[in-house]
């Protein structure tokens, strides 16, 4: 009797502590989903604030008609891209599938940013002040919100990988989350300068 309480016992003490760890990984799951859903929110803000910005240049910039077509099509590749990472934040593919269109708009927005500079009309009018100023303000806010995603999937991954979690994971298959981050084939061009010649 003695014998089956303590291994009664020990049972009891096995499931509370693997209760325990999956509840964990389930936090910490949710934690990289709910820092998913900022970048989103950031993103989405990004997004509505680009036709603004075009249009507003376009007035001023005719000859440079191809600098904000291809803004517009980065934004429109950009949101599908966001799209398909909404649908399943950390999965590695659609992690790279938003990074890369993300490092498009980047490099889109960096070129007509650069050439709004050569117009000192377009510089100087207020409408395009006040947007570059909110995109500016968005893109640190994007910057923070990837920083706190990335943050928290870095915990869960750790959590999901550490031994004797790592057991219970297996057992429930927790599958691993990527990070956002720029690909390795677009790091130099979003780090570059854009370089405007006339």
């Amino acid at each position: 009797m003695l014998s089956l309480l303590i291994l009664l016992a020990i049972v009891v003490v096995f499931a509370v502590w693997a209760v325990g760890i999956y509840n964990g990984l389930v936090t910490a799951r949710n934690a990289y989903k709910n820092a998913f859903a900022q970048i989103d929110v950031q993103l989405q803000r990004r997004f509505d604030l680009i036709p603004n910005l075009v249009e507003t240049a376009k007035g001023y910039l005719e000859h440079e008609r191809g600098t904000l077509e291809s803004v517009t099509a980065a934004r429109n590749a950009a949101q599908a891209g966001l799209a398909a990472a909404k649908a399943s934040p950390g999965d590695p593919a659609a992690m790279a599938e938003l990074s890369r269109s993300q490092g498009m708009l980047d490099g889109a927005l960096g070129r007509l940013l650069v050439t709004v500079e050569a117009y000192p009309d377009l510089k100087a009018n207020q409408n395009m002040m006040q947007l570059t100023e909110e995109l500016t303000s968005t893109e640190n806010r994007v910057a923070f919100a990837r920083q706190a995603f990335n943050d928290s999937v870095m915990a869960y991954n750790n959590k999901r990988e550490v031994f004797p979690s790592s057991i219970v994971a297996g057992m429930f298959n927790f599958a691993p989350a990527a990070l956002l981050e720029i690909p390795a084939d677009q790091q130099e061009q979003v780090r570059a300068a854009p370089k405007v010649q006339f």
